[in-house]
């Protein structure tokens, strides 16, 4: 299977997501997005697949978003894609792509659903031990 993650290395959901995702056999293409940054064909992609309006995929906390205005919900989506372009650390993250969907996973354990062979248990970096459902 192939699985690609739009990772964080500072984010702890973001370590536990691929962590899981290494745990499950597979070793995923990981794109720093932070460094990379988007293309307006790769997020509105991602955006559409994961079934997310640019507001539902903002990061609010430990980012720009409300010194940049962004946070008042009279902003339109139009205006937030603009900025995630601007600002890829708007995005929240992780957001997973496998053959069974797109999503973004938050909380870790939605990337379960996106594995054909998620791991029994598995032992967050805070202790917290999950399992799929």
């Amino acid at each position: 299977m192939s699985v690609t993650i739009y990772h964080n290395p500072d984010c702890g959901t973001s370590r536990n997501v691929l962590e899981i995702i290494r745990a499950s056999g597979e070793e995923p293409e990981v794109v720093a997005y932070l460094e990379r940054g988007w293309t307006r064909e790769l997020l509105a992609g991602l955006l559409a697949a994961a079934g997310l309006t640019p507001r539902q995929a903002l990061r609010t906390s430990k980012s720009p978003a409300e010194e940049l205005g962004l946070t008042d919900p009279a902003v339109d989506d139009a205006i937030l894609f603009e900025a995630m372009l601007k600002h890829p650390i708007l995005v929240n993250r992780p957001i997973v792509v496998t053959k069974k969907g797109t999503a973004l996973c938050r909380p870790s354990e939605k990337v379960f659903g996106l594995l054909d062979t998620p791991p029994e248990r598995f032992t967050k970096e805070d202790g917290e031990v999950i399992r799929p459902d």
